[in-house]
């Protein structure tokens, strides 16, 4: 006869956020396993994709830009034939090497770049640009790759799966609100998902029950500016160079892993309020969101309860 499961939480930070994995078990030692596998697989995504890190491989491969082909390991292999099939599905949308657009948008600055800055960053951007074939990578001069639009959902995943090989059958992993669930509480109950208010993102303007799957969101609150009384949000277009013109709040997705559930969030926050209501409909993953007046929408839109 098994044991009755006790619920343990490790919080920790990792990829520049707050995060906590909450695991049942039968004992302290076992979910301390789990917890410890599972936390080392994200700091190991993290040193090897962060663009933050000179000694990352994916810095390496930045710094490769203009040179010879590269040839790239099976995980990294894996990941960027992800983003080539999401970047093809998204129209251009999605597109990991949109992160030099960094260096024009300073939010903190409350200064809006000029035309030859984002035009110069422009000419540095574009999957189609690059060639990739599986193993070898060959990025144009100039040209970085940046993982944080999948890293981190990616590597929730895995923590699953890490806690999953150890034995758990009941928890989530929770990396900056992007959770991938192991299995719903022992009893069968759901776990309540709180869904952040896109004006006070610190509290939940809804709560969805959830007991598999993943649930990953995207809005415009993480940064932004007010230039002579617009807001200008940090979801750039990478086809212009220029934060989307009718931005969403908020949009949430719920898929099978947390990855395909922050593909869809992102590319529907790109896709603007004229796009994404329609995008997500047919991309057929459940989902809600929230348009720049507060409006809600989508088909989760009945089984959220207010927070």
């Amino acid at each position: 006869m098994s044991k009755p499961l006790s619920l343990f939480r490790f919080a920790f930070t990792a990829m520049a956020s707050p995060c906590e994995l909450q695991l049942y078990a039968e004992s302290a030692a076992s979910a301390d396993i789990a917890a410890g596998a599972a936390i080392a697989e994200v700091q190991r995504i993290e040193q090897k994709y962060s663009r933050y890190r000179d000694d990352s491989a994916l810095s390496g491969l930045n710094r490769a830009a203009g040179g010879e082909p590269v040839v790239v390991d099976a995980e990294t292999a894996a990941l960027l034939d992800y983003a080539d099939t999401a970047w093809r599905e998204s129209e251009g949308l999605f597109d990991i090497s949109s992160g030099v657009l960094r260096e024009a948008w300073d939010f903190k600055s409350g200064r809006l770049p000029s035309d030859d800055a984002v035009n110069h960053c422009l000419a540095r951007l574009g999957w189609q640009k690059l060639q990739w074939s599986a193993p070898s990578l060959q990025l144009p001069a100039g040209m970085q790759l940046d993982f944080g639009g999948f890293g981190k959902e990616y590597a929730a995943d895995r923590a699953a799966e890490c806690c999953l090989q150890r034995g758990i059958h009941h928890g989530l992993v929770d990396l900056g609100g992007d959770i991938r669930l192991i299995g719903p509480h022992p009893d069968g109950r759901p776990w309540q998902i709180g869904i952040r208010d896109p004006r006070d993102p610190e509290h939940a303007l809804a709560v969805l029950p959830l007991k598999q799957g993943a649930l990953a969101s995207s809005g415009d609150y993480e940064r932004y500016m007010v230039v002579d009384g617009q807001r200008y949000s940090h979801i750039l277009d990478p086809r212009s160079g220029w934060p989307v013109e009718t931005p969403m709040r908020s949009v949430s997705v719920v898929a099978p892993l947390c990855l395909l559930a922050g593909t869809g969030a992102t590319v529907a926050m790109l896709q603007g309020r004229d796009g994404a209501p329609d995008w997500l409909q047919a991309l057929g993953l459940p989902h809600v969101w929230i348009d720049a007046e507060g409006q809600w929408g989508g088909s989760l839109q009945a089984e959220v309860s207010a927070g």
